[in-house]
């Protein structure tokens, strides 16, 4: 039976942007509590100006806007701008003592958010603790005034939320769908019932388009696709199901729908068709095959660079750990004791300080600049049976320091100890060239041989998946702090985070813009 749940678990959203020609510069977003009805149960949640979803953000490519943010709520509050890169500004970036000190109650914040290469569709959402399940809202970038989308323009856009609406079209016109993983924890399946749709972008850079009839969307990933009313008119459901490498009792093995309606008079299905998803909710073969078809337009309005010549080459492991249950404490992980996750086997700990500010003002003791370029220990990473004596992070607070223009080359490897699982990676302040992605062990002598060097696609975030690895490539060329995480909420507090610190150029505009007056305090 299809069931519809609470946004709060299935935090999946459906946008068909629909754009009014306004020039705004600045916006007000207010972070309030207000009530919220779902499912006949009214309760309080947080919110921007009251709305849930927030507020839709409209922006011009290479626009800059100001966001007042106030905080009117009972608990601290960040905001970032995901998918933005934010050349020479990571002050406003938003991840809690990562770039900033929080927003406390009756606290404000001016943050300015600068658009440069993103083309499409992105989303902000808070970034500390669990708020974002309800702070979030979409980011529409339109081309530059006088161009134009690289595909035939859609008849129309509008913004619609998954599992609370009805979808009507007219038969025969085209529908540009922006798809936004709001979700916490899951990477989602995405199907329509007797329809294909058409892939033309991801995390606001555009695809070679392809056609599917099945998408593999992971948190804080974006899609952009062209659907077309093509089939008899009818009432049509489109599902969500949870995808998970790894799963256990706890795993939620239902679907969640909203109606793609046809107008016009006629007798609709009663019940409406239903899409085809997996039937297995670990089919990590379809989540694969859906990505691996990604590739860059790479045409002439829409130009690649993709690094060929590689300064730092870094290989992380990403893993889920135990750590020893603290006193008085009870702890659900293996043998009693607490879970926590690494990279390179240290296990992120946050610091009481924000880790900009300390660089900026050079205040020794917050962090250190040892992060390790590989694991400390090599071994059969996705074996079936791994030793428990390897199951121990440690816990600090590292970055890894960059010199500017630096080309680097990460490959994630996704490993089995503890639960093997897929990891949404995502990066601050870049996006990056997926140029390769395969299962197993990364095989240093024989897998870049097939990297894909010519179109590989542009992202920020990307699901390494389980007991795989991916390949990414970027050029550090936005000076600042910037953070590196699993966009899966519990591996993100327990420690599967890292930090970037890229060093100032020799030219003014290779140099970070100087820190605003009203950064949030941190005492």
């Amino acid at each position: 039976m299809t069931n519809f749940f609470s946004l709060q678990i299935f935090a999946f959203l459906l946008f068909l942007g629909v754009y009014q020609c306004q020039a705004i510069a600045r916006y007000k977003f207010v972070v309030q509590e207000a009530p919220y009805t779902r499912l006949c149960s009214t309760k309080n949640i947080l919110t921007v100006n009251g709305q849930f979803p927030g507020p839709t953000l409209h922006v011009h490519k290479g626009e800059t806007i100001i966001v007042d943010v106030y905080n009117k709520g009972h608990e601290n509050i960040t905001i970032h701008w995901h998918g933005v890169e934010q050349p020479r500004n990571p002050w406003s970036d938003g991840p809690e003592f990562v770039t900033q000190c929080p927003i406390k109650p009756g606290g404000n914040f001016s943050q300015k958010v600068i658009f440069s290469v993103e083309e499409g569709t992105l989303w902000w959402h808070a970034h500390n603790d669990w708020s974002r399940a309800t702070v979030h809202g979409a980011i529409i970038v339109k081309p530059k005034p006088g161009t134009t989308y690289p595909f035939p323009k859609p008849y129309a856009e509008q913004i619609l939320i998954l599992g609370t609406f009805k979808l009507n079209v007219d038969q025969g016109k085209t529908y540009l769908l922006r798809l936004i993983n709001a979700a916490m924890q899951d990477i989602f399946f995405f199907s329509i019932a007797n329809h294909n749709f058409t892939v033309v972008g991801s995390d606001a850079s555009y695809l070679k388009p392809f056609t599917s009839d099945l998408m593999a969307i992971s948190p804080g990933q974006t899609m952009d696709i062209l659907l077309t009313a093509n089939q008899k008119p009818d009432h049509y459901y489109m599902g969500a199901k949870v995808y998970a490498g790894s799963f256990g009792a706890d795993t939620n093995n239902s679907t969640t729908t909203a109606i793609l309606q046809y107008n016009g008079n006629y007798t609709a299905s009663s019940p409406p068709l239903l899409p085809k998803l997996p039937t297995i909710i670990n089919d990590t073969d379809a989540a694969f095959n859906f990505v691996s078809k990604f590739r860059s337009l790479a045409d002439k309005d829409h130009p690649i660079h993709v690094p060929l010549k590689i300064k730092e080459h870094f290989y992380y492991t990403l893993s889920i750990n135990v750590v020893p249950c603290e006193a008085n404490q009870t702890c659900f992980g293996p043998r009693g004791q607490k879970l926590a996750a690494s990279m390179n086997n240290i296990s992120y700990q946050s610091p009481k300080m924000d880790i900009l500010e300390a660089y900026y003002f050079q205040t020794n003791g917050v962090f250190g600049t040892n992060f390790p370029s590989n694991p400390p220990f090599f071994f059969n990473f996705t074996a079936a049976n791994i030793s428990r004596a390897l199951q121990l992070p440690r816990q600090a607070t590292e970055v890894k320091v960059l010199d500017y223009n630096t080309t680097v080359e990460i490959v994630f490897q996704a490993t089995n100890l503890v639960r093997g699982t897929d990891h949404p990676m995502h990066l601050h302040g870049f996006s990056f060239y997926v140029v390769g992605s395969g299962r197993g062990n990364f095989d240093k002598d024989k897998d870049p041989l097939n990297y894909n060097l010519v179109d590989p696609p542009l992202q920020n975030t990307i699901a390494v998946p389980i007991n795989g690895w991916t390949a990414i490539r970027f050029e550090a060329h936005n000076p600042g702090v910037w953070f590196m995480h699993c966009h899966f909420e519990r591996h993100a507090i327990w420690g599967m985070d890292t930090v970037f610190i890229v060093k100032n150029g020799k030219k003014k505009e290779e140099r970070m813009l100087p820190r605003p007056s009203d950064m949030p305090p941190c005492n």
